[in-house]
C-alpha cells in the first residue's frame, strides 16, 4: 500500500483535486477541513506526511503545525501558502514545515515536492552504516537519528538533511543557493527557506545560537560548517 497522507484544507475544491491527484500516485489519502480534526486525526493514525493549509478558520496551519512538532517532529509536512506573500512562508518554515508550494499551485508540482519529501524522510536502505560525527554532535543516516551528547535532538526532515550534509562538507563555504540545491533539490526558489532553517538548526545544535561555532556565516557567500571534535 503507497504511503498515507492527510490533507487538511478547508477549502473541499483544492482538498478533493489533491486527494485525486495523490490517489493517482499510489497514495492512501485522507481529508480533513479544520486544524482540530486534523489533530484528533493524527492522533488516531499517524500518517507518513501532512499537507497543511496555512489560512484555516479556528486553528490555522501555523498552530497546527506547533502542535504537530511537539508531538511528532520527525512528522514531515508541506504547507500550502498564499501566493506572493512571503511573510506567511517564512512563518511556517518558522514553525516547522520541512516544504511549501504557494497557491494558485500546480497539483502535479505538489506531488513532486510530496514525493521529493517523503523520499528523504525514508530510512536508508540496509547496507553500510553511516554516522556522521563531530566530536558530541553525531547524525545516523540509516536511522535518521542526530544526538548531542546524550540528547536526542528532534529535527524535522530537512533540518536532519541540512545537517547531515554539512557533517559530510566540513570547511567550505556553500551559498544559499547551492544548499537550496543540494538539500532540498531546488534548481530555483525562495532562499529564506535555508536562512529559516539554518536559524532552526543552530537553536538546536549551538550552544549559544546567537554566536554559531559550528554553523557559521560567511557574510555575502552563506554558510560554513566549523568542525567542534576530533572525532569527525
Amino acid at each position: 500500500m503507497g504511503h498515507h497522507v492527510l490533507v487538511v484544507d478547508d477549502d473541499r475544491t483544492v482538498s478533493d483535486v489533491v486527494r485525486r491527484y495523490l490517489e493517482q500516485d499510489g497514495c492512501r489519502v485522507r481529508l480533513s477541513f479544520d486544524g482540530a480534526d486534523a489533530l484528533a486525526a493524527v492522533a488516531a493514525e499517524r500518517p507518513d506526511l501532512v499537507v497543511l493549509d496555512l489560512m484555516m478558520p479556528g486553528l490555522d496551519g501555523i498552530e497546527v503545525c506547533k502542535r504537530l512538532r511537539g508531538r511528532m517532529p520527525d512528522l514531515p509536512v508541506v504547507m500550502l501558502t498564499a501566493l506572493g506573500d512571503e511573510a506567511d512562508r517564512v512563518a511556517g518554515l518558522e514553525v516547522g514545515a520541512d516544504d511549501y508550494v504557494t497557491k494558485p499551485f500546480s497539483p502535479r508540482e505538489l506531488v513532486l515536492r510530496i514525493r521529493s519529501v517523503l523520499r528523504r524522510a525514508a530510512p536508508r536502505a540496509a547496507g553500510v552504516p553511516e554516522v556522521l560525527r563531530d566530536g558530541d554532535l553525531t547524525a545516523d543516516t540509516e536511522r535518521r537519528v542526530a544526538r548531542l551528547g546524550d540528547d536526542h535532538l528532534a529535527l524535522t526532515v530537512r533540518e536532519f538533511d541540512l545537517l547531515a550534509f554539512l557533517l559530510r562538507n566540513p570547511g567550505r563555504a556553500w551559498s544559499r543557493a547551492e544548499l537550496l540545491d543540494r538539500v532540498w533539490g531546488w534548481r530555483f526558489g525562495d532562499q529564506s527557506t535555508v536562512t529559516v532553517h539554518v536559524r532552526r538548526l543552530r537553536e538546536k545544535i549551538e550552544e549559544r545560537p546567537a554566536e554559531p561555532r559550528r554553523i557559521v556565516t560567511v557574510w555575502g557567500v552563506g554558510y560554513r560548517y566549523e568542525p567542534q571534535g576530533p572525532d569527525r
